[in-house]
Parts: structure tokens; C-alpha cells; sequence
């Protein structure tokens, strides 16, 4: 095998050798065979034949091996002019291993390994071949086989070898070896079967040959591996960008569906209807919108995450599709929280008006019945004929009982006043029955003018009789006179303790009662009155029975009966306690919702301090420099679980909140703190918090793939915290450029400085917004270090792939790329249209500069 392996050297010079211990006795040969393997000059060899020169010859080439960085051990010249065969033999080793497997170098491994994982990668995909090492992994031939066929697959048919044919297998291969390849048979078929452990020198040797010989499509397959990680780089960030753009797309349709929703302000003709309403938008809080909080967040961190990938990959910053950037996705989302908030505003004050509404509606209604009960049957009274046929004593009667309709007449106005009144205020709040109302109030109107009307005409009749009728019962009139007020009094009095009211907190109940009790003082009087009214019917019974007048038994003046006043008074005393019961229930629930109120503002006093005191720490450690960033990423992740832990007390201040409004309480003097309030820190903790913990992240990963010490790190942020003098966690542009003139970066004051910041601002704030973050200075700090792929290397790596041509064709990139990265090359590339051009050549050149964001393909 060596003697093979020297000779396939040795015959560039044009000379062999036929034994080793005999032929590099003299050192001539073995000074050649170096000069050819190293592409060097030796020193001059000695020509003569004496023991002296060829000791000479020999520790020259002895010395030439060790300046190579090889040791030899207990190799002497002399013993290579006895012939001693094993210190021949172990001096042609060591340069075989020098110059042959030495500098082989695979996935940072060398020599040995380094070939051995270069045989398993190139016959991993052959079925019965398994190479261990370099012995009996070899004895079936099919390794020498499977790695001819691998680079040459024209000089084997690798599926007509059999494993149980090692003979036939080892003779192809060492043929085909050497008539193809130009690899000499250093092996002997027959030896290796018939050995248990084949020579591992030997073997190696022979492989070695292989390597060599197909050195060039081992720089094919670095050069693919390069573009292969390129290609996933890009793979990947590209679908990062559709993810962005997808999330993205969805919220904004969300928010834009959304939006009409809490804009509509059409109102409901019921209270059942806009409770329906509130409760949707309770639901719309607790159930549709969190998980959008969530994914707006979960965008914003997804669009920094890739802006800090594409820096680290040397690739352009990502720019999304036109209103779909992170300002965009803010402004829309502050658009959704303004309709929200006027949305919930616009519900209370609905429920407020259609709860008022209600109770004007119903106390229209009990004043148009009574009103309408008293005027049933007056029209027809009026329009009575009955004094033409009357005596004088009728007519008198007629006429005070006329007097005694006036009165009533005049004291029922007030009624009528008040009815048209509400009618007024219903329209006013755009009751949605207006029109019967309406209808109803005209018709009480129009009938009081008539009724107006036919009084004024029937008084003017009997004034025409009055002349000719002159006697009349005083004690009746009396009675009617006083009997109508008193009854007017206490239909009032009925009317008033029937009343529904409605309140809103303990001083106006308490008002309410205080009134009740002053009523219920006014009864001892008003029975005084009742006892003289009655006392009145008395005495008009006690004188017709006396002098029997013919009175027909009935008061002439007046239809109230002293039966109809008992029964009214009656009817008042037992609705003055149902009044008290009512009144103390009300006050017993104005009660619970102070309670609920002092029990939502002392909850609610605890919840928002607190939301702010967690955003002013989180603010702290987002910007302090005790500690590593894995430190801080600790401390903050277990904030992060404190404040979800938290979560259970916001959901109790929302039940809390819930029965406030269920109650229909309003207002809360216990506490400056709403549930919005509340709500809006508690989802600016949440998105803060999270937002915090990946750009903590984030610089992690600049780090890392910048290869930046905890010292530089410490020193980024302090001098990024001294400028940043509002503790915003940003700086404004001269803030920046202070910042970086300070950590010695060279920023003049004339145009071509200005030129160069406004450069570096383009790349540090690439969305404009005026503001650098701590990550985009630290990217910017850290990136020049960073050992990143670049497009010409990327070229580089195509041109050996396409055979140093200026394009590649399709069938080159689908030998050379696995199909997935292979697919897409193909489907990006512009066709290649230079002057060397072939039909579907492909332009690589431009596809990789595109890469990089170096041109607009």
C-alpha cells in the first residue's frame, strides 16, 4: 500500500520505486517524493554514493518533515540507510499522515475523524454499508463502492452489488479506482476478505486518495451548506412576516368590525331591551376582548422578536404592508378603546332616561284615569235641559249646585295642568309611545275646553232663571262648597300616597320620609274638617225632617256623598302605613348600595395603587444593572406570575362592579377609581409586563450572537440610562447622538455628520417614530462585530455550485440543495440574460444581493 501510494507521486517527477527500504536508502527518492507531496524546494541533496551522503540526504528530509510541525519519534537517518523496514515503513506513516489526512477538515474535525465522518456523511444514504472505522467496515467492498458511486454515479451500478460478494465488490471498486480516478491499487482484494481486521493504515491511506480526489465536490458541499443556512435564515423570516401580517390583518379586522358596535347609539324602547345591551357589552369586557389585548401584545412582541432576528441575519429591517404597521395597529386600537368608553357611558345614561320615562308614563296615566273618571258623564250634566221645567227652589238649587261644579272645575285644573305636563316631558325625552300619550293629553284638553265651554253656557241659563227663582237650601251649598276641596284633598292625598318614586341614595329616601311624616301630621286637622262636613250633611237632614222640605232626598248641589267621604277618608288612613312600608324598604336598599359602594372603593382603592406601583418596579428593573440579563429575566418572569396571580382580585372588583350596576347605582363617593379605570391599568400591567420581559429577551439574544460581554453590557445601559433622563426607557435624537458621542463614536457638526446621524437614525428607529430603545442602541452598538453571512459570500458559495459560471441551472441547485430550499431558489431567481447565457439559466448574482435587501428583486 505505501509503495502505491509513493509511486502515485513519484511518477510526476517521472521515476518509482520498486522496494521502500531499498530505494530510500540514499535519501534521493525520499527528498523527491516531499518536494512533489509539498509543491517546495529541499536543500540540495548529495550526489554521491558514499554512507556519509546518503546520512545527509536522509536527515534532510528528516528535518523538512519536522518543520512541518511533525514529531518523530525514534526515526534516525541511519536507520533509513540500513534499510530497516519498520522505521521506513513508520517514517512514510507519518508523511502520509502529514501531508495525506493531516489537513483533511470536516465540521471542525481533523485528520482521522475528520475523514471517518466525511465517509459515514457521503455513504449515509447507501443501504448496507455502515462505516465505524477504517478495518472491517470496509472488507464487503460496498464502502469503496458507495463513495465512487456518490461523486461518480456513472462509473457504478450500485444496485447490481451484492454484500455477499465482497471480492466482486472490492476488484470494481479498485479498478474503476484507478482507470477513472487515478488512485493506484494499494490494496489487494484477496487480502482484505481473507484478513479478520484489515490493515487501518492501509485503509486509510486508500480512503485518503478518495478525499483528495474529490476535493472539488467537497467544496460544492460547503458551499451548499452555506446557502442552505442562508436560505433558512430568509425561510424562516419570511414566515415570521406573513405571521406578523396575518395577526396582524385579523386584529384590524376585528377592530374595525367592532368599532361600528360600540358606535351605535340607536336606543331601545324598553328597559329590558338596553339591559340586554349592557349585559352584551359585559360580556364583550369579560370574554371577546381580553384575548385581543392578548394579541395585540403578542404582535408587537412578534414584530420586535423578528426586527431583532433580521439585524443579527444582516438582513433589512422588516416593513409591513401599508397600514398594518405597529403604530398603525395603536392608533386603530386607541380608536376602539375612545367608542368603548363613550359606548358604556351612553348605556347608563340610556337605562337613567328610559327608567325616568317609565315612571313619568305610569304616573300619566293614573292622573289621566282619575282626571278622566271625574269628568265621565260632565259633558252630558252640563247640557241638561232641566231648569226649564224646574220650581223656583230647583232652580235655585241648580244654580248653587252649578257654583258648586265651578269650584270643582277650578280645583280639578291643576290636574289637568299637570297631566299636559308630563306629556310635555315625555316628548322631550323622546318617549317612544309619545303619539298616545299625546293623543290622550288632546283628548283631556279638548274635553276641558267643552267642558268649559258648557259651564260658562249653562251658568249664563240659570243666571237668565235666576230672577225668577230665589230660595235655596245655604246648608247644602255649604256642605258642597266645603264637601268638594276635602274630597279634591283627599283624591290628592291617595293620588300622592300611591306615588312610585325613585332614588338614588340615603339623603333623598330620607327626604321622602321627612315629607311623609309631615302628611301624616296634617291628618288630625283634615279629620276636624271631615267631622264639620259631616256635621254640615247633618244639620240639612236635621231640617228637612224638622220643616220637610222637598229635597228629594240628595244634595242638589254636590254628587259627594257623606258615605263617599268616609270611604275615601278610610281608604287614606290604610294607605298611610303601606306609604311607611314602602319607604323603609327603600331605605333598607339604599343601605345595601352604600354598602356596595364602600365595599367596591375600599377594594378598588387597594387594586389601583397597586397597578401602579407594579408599572413603576417593572419600570425599574427594565432599566437597573444589578445582575445579568438572565437575572433580570427571573425577576421579571416572577413578576409576571405575581401579577397573574393577581388576577382573581381584579375578577372579584368586576362581580363587585357588576352589582353596582345591576342596582342602578351611578355614582361612588368612596373612591376616585373606576371599573375602566381598573380595567385599563390592569391590561397596560399585562401588556408592559410582557412587552418588558421580551426586549429583556431580546437583548439576550443581540448578546449572544454578538458574542458581548456582561461588562459591555453593563456599560451600554449606563450610558444609555445618563441620557435617558426622563426615564422612559427611550431616547430622543440628540439624547441618542449625545449618547453615542459619548461612548466615542465621531459625529462632526457639519453637513456630512448630520448626514451620517440622520443614517444611523434610519437604521435605530426604522418606523420613525423619533425615539431609539434601548434594544435598537444595542443592536447598533454590538452589530459591526457580529460575523454574519454576506451577500457576496453567498455569491461566492453559488459560483462553486454552478462550476464557477456566472449563472446555475435548475438541474445544478436540485443535485446540490435539499428539494424544500432548493424549490425556492428556482421560484425566486430572474432568468440570467448575459452573454454566456443558456436556455433556463438562472440568475444568482441578483438573487442573493436580494437577499440582503441589496436591490428590488
Amino acid at each position: 500500500t505505501f509503495t502505491a501510494w509513493c509511486n502515485s507521486h513519484l511518477r510526476k517527477a517521472g521515476t518509482q520505486i520498486e522496494n521502500i527500504e531499498e530505494d530510500f536508502r540514499d535519501g534521493l527518492k525520499l527528498m523527491l517524493l516531499l518536494e512533489v507531496i509539498s509543491g517546495e524546494r529541499l536543500a540540495k541533496p548529495e550526489r554521491g554514493k558514499m554512507r556519509v551522503h546518503k546520512i545527509s540526504n536522509v536527515n534532510k528530509a528528516l528535518d523538512f518533515i519536522a518543520s512541518k510541525g511533525v514529531k518523530l519519534v525514534s526515526i534516525g537517518a541511519e536507520e533509513i540507510v540500513d534499510g530497516n523496514v519498520k522505521m521506513t515503513l513508520g517514517m512514510i506513516w507519518t508523511i502520509i499522515l502529514r501531508f495525506a489526512i493531516q489537513d483533511i477538515s470536516v465540521e471542525e474535525t481533523s485528520a482521522k475523524e475528520g475523514l471517518l465522518l466525511w465517509c459515514q456523511r457521503k455513504t449515509a444514504p447507501y443501504k448496507n454499508v455502515n462505516i465505524q472505522n477504517f478495518h472491517i467496515s470496509w472488507k464487503d467492498g460496498l464502502g469503496f463502492c458507495a463513495l465512487i458511486h456518490r461523486h461518480r454515479p456513472e462509473l457504478i451500478d450500485y444496485g447490481k452489488l451484492r454484500k455477499d460478494d465482497p471480492l466482486t465488490n472490492l476488484n470494481t471498486a479498485f479498478d474503476v479506482a484507478e482507470k477513472y480516478l487515478d488512485i493506484p491499487k494499494m490494496l489487494d482484494a484477496e487480502d482484505i476478505v481473507g484478513t479478520a481486521r484489515p490493515d487501518e493504515k492501509a485503509i486509510m491511506t486508500y480512503v485518503s486518495s478518495f478525499y483528495h480526489a474529490f476535493s472539488g465536490a467537497q467544496k460544492a458541499e460547503t458551499a451548499a451548506n452555506r446557502i442552505c443556512k442562508v436560505l433558512a435564515v430568509n425561510q424562516e423570516n419570511e414566515q415570521l412576516m406573513e405571521d406578523y401580517e396575518k395577526l396582524a390583518s385579523d386584529l384590524l379586522e376585528w377592530i374595525r368590525r367592532t368599532i361600528p358596535w360600540l358606535e351605535n347609539r340607536a336606543p331601545e324602547n324598553t328597559m329590558q331591551a338596553m339591559q340586554q345591551k349592557l349585559e352584551d357589552f359585559r360580556d364583550y369586557r369579560r370574554l371577546h376582548k381580553p384575548p385581543k389585548v392578548q394579541e395585540k401584545c403578542q404582535l408587537e412582541i412578534n414584530f420586535n422578536t423578528l426586527q431583532t432576528k433580521l439585524r443579527l441575519s444582516n438582513r433589512p429591517a422588516f416593513m409591513p404592508s401599508e397600514g398594518k404597521m405597529v403604530l398603525d395597529i395603536n392608533n386603530a386600537w386607541g380608536g376602539l378603546e375612545q367608542a368603548e368608553k363613550g359606548y358604556e357611558e351612553w348605556l347608563l345614561n340610556e337605562i337613567r332616561r328610559l327608567e325616568r320615562l317609565d315612571h313619568l308614563a305610569e304616573k300619566f296615566r293614573q292622573k289621566a284615569s282619575i282626571h278622566e273618571s271625574w269628568t265621565d258623564g260632565k259633558e252630558a250634566m252640563l247640557q241638561q235641559k232641566d231648569y226649564e221645567t224646574a220650581t223656583l227652589s230647583e232652580i235655585k238649587a241648580l244654580l248653587k249646585k252649578h257654583e258648586a261644579f265651578e269650584s270643582d272645575l277650578a280645583a280639578h285644573q291643576d290636574r289637568v295642568e299637570q297631566i299636559a305636563a308630563i306629556a310635555q316631558e315625555l316628548n322631550e325625552l323622546d318617549y317612544y309611545d309619545s303619539p298616545s300619550v299625546n293623543a290622550r293629553c288632546q283628548k283631556i284638553c279638548d274635553q276641558w275646553d267643552n267642558l268649559g265651554a258648557l259651564t260658562q253656557k249653562r251658568r249664563e241659563a240659570l243666571e237668565r232663571t235666576e230672577k225668577l227663582l230665589e230660595t235655596i237650601d245655604q246648608l247644602y251649598l255649604e256642605y258642597a262648597k266645603r264637601a268638594a276641596p276635602f274630597n279634591n284633598w283627599m283624591e290628592g292625598a291617595m293620588e300622592d300616597l300611591q306615588d312610585t318614586f325613585i332614588v338614588h341614595t340615603i339623603e333623598e329616601i330620607q327626604g321622602l320620609t321627612t315629607a311623609h311624616e309631615q302628611f301624616k301630621a296634617t291628618l288630625p286637622d283634615a279629620d276636624k274638617e271631615r267631622q264639620a262636613i259631616l256635621g254640615i250633611h247633618n244639620e240639612v237632614s236635621k231640617i228637612v225632617q224638622t220643616y220637610h222640605v222637598n229635597m228629594a232626598g240628595t244634595n242638589p248641589y254636590t254628587t259627594i256623598t257623606p258615605h263617599e267621604i268616609n270611604g275615601k277618608w278610610e281608604h287614606v288612613r290604610q294607605l298611610v302605613p303601606r306609604r311607611d312600608q314602602a319607604l323603609m324598604e327603600e331605605h333598607a336598599r339604599q343601605q345595601q348600595n352604600e354598602r356596595l359602594r364602600k365595599q367596591f372603593g375600599a377594594q378598588a382603592n387597594v387594586i389601583g395603587p397597586w397597578i401602579q406601583t407594579k408599572m413603576e418596579e417593572i419600570g425599574r428593573i427594565s432599566i437597573e444593572m444589578h445582575g445579568t440579563l438572565e437575572d433580570q429575566l427571573n425577576h421579571l418572569r416572577q413578576y409576571e406570575k405575581s401579577i397573574v396571580n393577581y388576577k382573581p382580585k381584579i375578577d372579584q372588583l368586576e362581580g363587585d362592579h357588576q352589582q353596582i350596576q345591576e342596582a342602578l347605582i351611578f355614582d361612588n363617593k368612596h373612591t376616585n377609581y373606576t371599573m375602566e379605570h381598573i380595567r385599563v391599568g390592569w391590561e397596560q400591567l399585562l401588556t408592559t409586563i410582557a412587552r418588558t420581559i421580551n426586549e429583556v429577551e431580546n437583548q439576550i439574544l443581540t448578546r449572544d450572537a454578538k458574542g458581548i460581554s456582561q461588562e459591555q453590557m453593563n456599560e451600554f445601559r449606563a450610558s444609555f440610562n445618563h441620557f435617558d433622563r426622563d426615564h422612559s426607557g427611550t431616547l430622543g435624537p440628540e439624547e441618542f447622538k449625545a449618547c453615542l458621542i459619548s461612548l466615542g463614536y465621531d459625529i462632526g457638526n457639519d453637513a456630512q455628520g448630520e448626514a451620517e446621524f440622520a443614517r444611523i437614525m434610519s437604521i435605530v428607529d426604522p418606523n420613525r417614530l423619533g425615539v431609539v430603545t434601548f434594544q435598537a442602541f444595542l443592536d447598533f452598538m454590538s452589530r459591526e462585530t457580529a460575523d454574519t453571512d454576506t451577500a457576496d459570500q453567498v455569491m461566492a458559495s453559488f459560483k462553486i455550485l454552478a462550476g464557477d459560471k456566472n449563472y446555475i441551472t435548475v438541474d445544478e441547485l436540485r443535485r446540490e440543495l435539499p428539494p424544500d430550499q432548493a424549490e425556492y431558489c428556482i421560484a425566486r431567481m430572474a432568468p440570467y440574460h448575459g452573454r454566456d447565457a443558456v436556455p433556463g439559466a438562472l440568475d444568482y448574482m441578483s438573487f442573493s444581493t436580494a437577499l440582503y435587501g441589496e436591490s428590488d428583486l
